[in-house]
């Protein structure tokens, strides 16, 4: 194979993928998830399902606020969805009090049916302060869990990564015979997703589609060839050294879904004819079968909706209604697919979008990119109900975009890491999503309580360099602080700051020698507020993290 053909599958930063009837998977490291917990059996089993909509969701035309219905047709005298006959919008609930009661596109029933069951949740204007309205970075931003406190400034690294690596970081490389199973699978798109990315080259991630089993293993295999016996001791050779891991890993992963694949099946539900329902019966397969996987990731594109996002004087039909249609009809059918196979407790799921659209139509039947937009969340053991109250449409910036977050996305994702797959503190620490407010979400009945958090009690640095010993001195800190660490070994690091919300601030490298090391931050030019302080193993991925406030 050809060197530029085998970089296609294997791209930057350790992510490798093989394809199954046409969806690429891709796996996230292994775990120690066959372990069991007594008296937490359960929580060992959970499956968080992430979907992103690509393009942007109109989140004012899927979530209608009904109080302020006129506000919202004056902004959208062509494309707002209307409020009498056959296609008018769905009360999703009229037991709640006026000021969240939405109206959901009338495309969007099997949203309202999984609503009525209990299975479902609308998290009102969530987003983050200031959202960028740039694509590629508004999706990174996500991804990675930060913010726009420094523009373009995204982290490297993607938030399921970190929370992943965090819970179970005894095992960072491929798959071993007693934990054959990735942390996490991507679906539904061949390029390797930043949210899944760790800081350090590890093979971590598997993308996989459609569900062809049989020809997913015979595909891997002609991957590479022989093996070099004598690789040069050269930046170049450690380059094709970890090609090599990788290919070994990938095969690895390749036999191991191939296996659970095909020991999986579905019930007779019936699915759309999509993509994105394709995606989620196959991470219904792949459950039945025996995978232990923690996180899927399936994606969902077409929502950047400029133009054409409705037919002509019949906004309820047109791009949008389709791809409303198909999102919430695809979720419910692998709902009920889950609930006949008796797995409907071990999985909780959760859209989210780079970004809303405007208020205000632009004149092409569509609308521009905005700013803050709903998730939703679903499952079995998601506590149905309206997050937050209706967006204020009295109150818009300049250019009619939303203002005035309720719920910032990363409260939703540390809710979900926590309530459902029971990570601890330690792990939001490290996954940067420490100190956001949980929401009630999570049925209490199914709530992760303290005794069975995930995520081990000591620090990463603790099973590699034997000692836990960063520090921050004066904290908090007016001009400068001293970054100390006490260490065992030698090694090569990188030390970060990032804002709370995960953003990177500055980076610099630090070579870490026995004994007691000493690093400076200068924080004069840093707003008030609350940091992490983060130094990171280059050998091994090992984290350490320490909170730095910076005051006035």
């Amino acid at each position: 194979m050809k060197r530029r053909n085998f970089l296609k599958i294997f791209p930057a930063a350790g992510v490798s993928s093989f394809v199954v009837n046409g969806h690429a998977m891709r796996p996230f490291a292994n775990s120690k998830i066959a372990r069991i917990m007594s008296a937490c059996e359960d929580v060992e089993d959970r499956v968080l399902v992430l979907i992103q909509l690509k393009g942007g969701n109109d989140g004012l035309n899927a979530v209608i606020p009904i109080n302020q219905y006129d506000l919202y047709a004056n902004l959208r005298p062509s494309i707002k969805i209307p409020d009498t006959g056959n296609e008018k919008f769905i009360n999703l609930d009229t037991t709640l009090s006026v000021a969240k009661q939405v109206g959901i596109h009338p495309k969007m029933l099997s949203f309202k049916q999984l609503y009525d069951q209990g299975w479902a949740s609308v998290i009102q204007a969530a987003g983050y302060e200031d959202m960028n309205q740039s694509h590629f970075t508004g999706s990174d931003l996500w991804l990675s869990g930060g913010d726009s406190t420094l523009e373009g400034s995204a982290i490297g690294s993607g938030w399921m990564g970190r929370s992943l690596q965090a819970m179970y970081p005894d095992v960072l490389g491929g798959p071993t015979t007693n934990n054959p199973d990735p942390l996490g699978i991507q679906l539904g798109d061949s390029s390797p997703s930043l949210g899944f990315h760790t800081e350090t080259e590890h093979q971590n991630v598997i993308n996989l589609s459609g569900q062809d089993a049989a020809g997913f293993y015979s595909l891997i295999q002609t991957i590479g060839g022989a093996p070099l016996m004598n690789v040069p001791e050269s930046e170049y050779g450690d380059e094709i050294e970890y090609i090599q891991g990788v290919e070994q890993s990938v095969n690895d992963y390749a036999e191991r879904i191939s296996q659970v694949f095909n020991a999986g099946s579905n019930s007779p539900t019936t699915y759309p004819d999509t993509s994105l329902a394709d995606q989620l019966r196959t991470v219904a397969r792949l459950i039945k079968g025996g995978c232990k996987t923690k996180m899927y990731l399936c994606q969902m594109g077409g929502f950047d909706t400029h133009g054409s996002q409705i037919v002509e004087n019949n906004p309820s039909s047109g791009d949008h209604a389709d791809l409303l249609q198909n999102l919430t009809d695809s979720i419910k059918a692998f709902c009920d697919d889950l609930d006949a196979m008796e797995l409907a407790d071990k999985v909780a799921g959760c859209t989210f979008s780079e970004f809303g659209r405007c208020a205000r139509e632009n004149g092409s039947l569509g609308s521009d990119h905005g700013t803050l937009a709903p998730m939703f969340l679903f499952g079995k053991n998601i506590q149905a109900g309206v997050q937050g109250n209706n967006v204020n449409l009295a109150n818009l910036t300049n250019d009619n975009q939303l203002q005035g977050v309720q719920n910032d996305y990363r409260q939703v994702f540390a809710t979900l890491l926590q309530d459902w797959l029971g990570a601890n503190n330690y792990v939001l620490e490290q996954t940067m999503f420490e100190g956001y407010t949980k929401l009630p979400v999570v049925d209490s009945v199914a709530l992760v309580t303290p005794d069975c958090y995930i995520g081990g009690t000591v620090s990463i640095f603790d099973a590699y360099h034997k000692q836990r010993a960063l520090s921050v001195y004066p904290n908090p800190a007016r001009v400068s602080a001293e970054v100390t660490f006490q260490s065992e070994n030698a090694f090569e690091a990188r030390l970060t700051l990032h804002s709370l919300g995960g953003t990177l601030v500055s980076a610099t490298n630090a070579s870490i020698q026995p004994g007691s090391n000493l690093h400076y931050l200068d924080v004069s030019a840093l707003p008030p507020g609350q940091y992490f302080v983060r130094i990171e193993s280059k050998n091994n991925g090992a984290a350490e993290v320490v909170k730095l406030s910076v005051v006035r």
